[in-house]
């Protein structure tokens, strides 16, 4: 992989290994949610419903970079139960680079969902190492919280008809889960960049025009956001762009 922006001046650390992939993705001390998205030229986030037809290999190893850098995945219950996900593995590729970097191997994942709708038996309970969070609201059924607890999920109940997605990030701070990184899907995307919540947005940029599928958020936003570029690095004709985010001003 190699980096197109910012130059250096010289050649020699323009490709990057997985140690230079780390440190190029590293995010200052304390607090920081950055969002981590794939999407086409065209702004499709999935091909099929699901984002695996836009990636490629340098995507995945983004991908497990950023994972093995967080503290947590957040990510919606929508997204996770499409893209199926699975705890963090201690054997696993991300475990494993956690701990070369100096980390613990397992990790949590934290589910936002409305209705609670986490599924008790599934994998992502059932198999986890570091239990399984669920960001959820008052609204929520109390008998599918009290099961979820019962199954060892660590639940959050954050605002009263809606999740409160800052109330949820101070929770998780509170929890030593400070470094978050945010999987999707599109709706908390605009939730979250909406709230002025988001510190960066990671793109990695497929070289396809898709069309009809899922975009990148799924609606209109108060008022337009204006990012910072701060990286593009390159590889197979994929881009992968760091974007600083500044929070969306109130109307």
């Amino acid at each position: 992989m190699r980096r197109l922006f910012p130059g250096s001046g010289g050649s020699d650390d323009t490709q990057l290994d997985d140690g230079g992939l780390v440190e190029a993705y590293r995010c200052p001390a304390g607090r920081w949610l950055r969002m981590n998205f794939i999407a086409s030229l065209d702004g499709a986030i999935t091909v099929g419903g699901v984002s695996e037809g836009l990636g490629s290999p340098g995507d995945r190893r983004v991908f497990r970079v950023l994972r093995a850098l967080a503290d947590v995945v957040l990510v919606g219950h929508g997204t996770a139960a499409t893209e199926g996900y699975h705890p963090v593995a201690q054997d696993s590729p991300v475990g494993r680079l956690r701990e070369a970097i100096g980390r613990s191997p397992a990790m949590p994942v934290a589910v936002v969902s409305r209705r609670a709708s986490l599924d008790p038996a599934s994998g992502l309970v059932t198999d986890a190492v570091s239990p399984t969070i669920l960001v959820t609201c008052a609204s929520a059924d109390p008998d599918r919280r009290a099961a979820l607890t019962d199954a060892g999920v660590d639940v959050l109940v954050c605002g009263d008809d809606d999740v409160d997605l800052p109330a949820a990030l101070d929770a998780l701070a509170e929890r030593g889960l400070a470094q978050v990184t945010c999987e999707g899907g599109p709706q908390l995307l605009r939730t979250a960049v909406a709230a002025g919540v988001v510190d960066e947005l990671d793109l990695s940029v497929s070289p396809a025009l898709v069309g009809g599928e899922t975009r990148l958020l799924d609606g209109a936003l108060p008022v337009a956001v204006r990012l910072s570029l701060r990286q593009v690095l390159e590889e197979d004709g994929m881009l992968f762009t760091r974007y600083g985010v500044g929070g969306a001003a109130r109307p």
